[in-house]
C-alpha cells in the first residue's frame, strides 16, 4: 500500500493515490493540476522514508476536482447582563482535490 502524509492548509493529512481530499481553499480553475511538496512521510511498498522536517526529492500531482463549501457553523455570542446578543453563520470555501501519482 503506497500512501503519504503531506502538510497542507496548516493541518497533517494522510494521502493515498486515486483517493480526493478536502483542503483549505486553493486559487485554480477545475482540471488544473497542481503539486504539493511537503511531504512528512512515504510509505512505498514498505520502504519508509521520513523527512527532517520534508523529503525533497519527492512530489505529488494532484488535480482541482471543484470547489466547495465546508458544513456551516454556527457563532453565537452573548454578553450577559447587557442584552446583547449576536448570530452569525459562516461556511469554509474548500478545495477538493484528486491525488493523481505520488512521485518518489
Amino acid at each position: 500500500m503506497n500512501y503519504a502524509i503531506i502538510e497542507a492548509s496548516g493541518k497533517q493529512l494522510w494521502i493515498e493515490e486515486g483517493k480526493f481530499y478536502d483542503l483549505n481553499y486553493i486559487p485554480g480553475e477545475p482540471g488544473d493540476l497542481i503539486k504539493l511538496n511537503k511531504i512528512l512521510l512515504v510509505n512505498n511498498n514498505n520502504n519508509i522514508q521520513i523527512g527532517n522536517p520534508c523529503l525533497k526529492s519527492i512530489r505529488i500531482k494532484a488535480t482541482i476536482l471543484r470547489h466547495v463549501k465546508g458544513k456551516k457553523i454556527t457563532v453565537f455570542k452573548i454578553k450577559p447582563k447587557k442584552n446583547n446578543k449576536s448570530k452569525k453563520g459562516h461556511r469554509q470555501k474548500l478545495t477538493r482535490l484528486l491525488i493523481k501519482q505520488i512521485l518518489t
